[in-house]
């Protein structure tokens, strides 16, 4: 079972908690433990403001990913982590992509949830698994492949953790 936090931080008009709380279940569907985690949506101020304290990045960018790290036996909750998404930069970045809002939003989230799985993309062997992952799981959704030739990419979606 998943337990979603969404902390909405800002104003804009978002996606439903139904639709967040489908697309976390998907990407989070491998795994058979519980699971708790929380979803911030942020404007770009926010954004930037944890974007520099954690990457030493001054800008804005869509998504952040905070796994839990703590030892299981410190906790007794099935804690995951966090995401951080910057509404204006995922509107933004769908328009200039051409994409439709919500298949980027769903691409976003699970893109994210993944990292809280440990997948990454530094490698190029990674990266291929966790395309791959993604683009059937929004194939399921219906939603085009986000890393078509015809399309541009997406910018990165980073991992922090304190090892990086």
């Amino acid at each position: 079972m998943l337990e979603l936090d969404l902390q909405l931080a800002t104003d804009a008009s978002l996606p439903s908690e139904a639709e967040f709380r489908q697309w976390c279940e998907l990407a989070l569907r491998q795994r058979t433990a519980d699971s708790e985690m929380t979803i911030r949506l942020v404007d770009e101020a926010e954004a930037r403001e944890l974007n520099l304290t954690w990457r030493q990045k001054d800008y804005a960018t869509n998504v952040l990913s905070f796994p839990a790290d703590v030892p299981d036996e410190f906790l007794d909750i099935p804690l995951l982590g966090d995401l951080v998404i910057c509404v204006a930069v995922v509107e933004r970045e769908a328009a200039e992509q051409g994409k439709e809002l919500k298949a980027h939003w769903a691409h976003l989230v699970m893109h994210g949830c993944l990292h809280l799985l440990g997948y990454d993309h530094i490698d190029d062997d990674e990266a291929e698994e966790m395309e791959a992952l993604e683009r059937s799981m929004l194939a399921e959704l219906g939603y085009p492949d986000p890393y078509a030739a015809d399309e541009p990419e997406i910018s990165p979606i980073v991992t922090t953790k304190d090892s990086e």
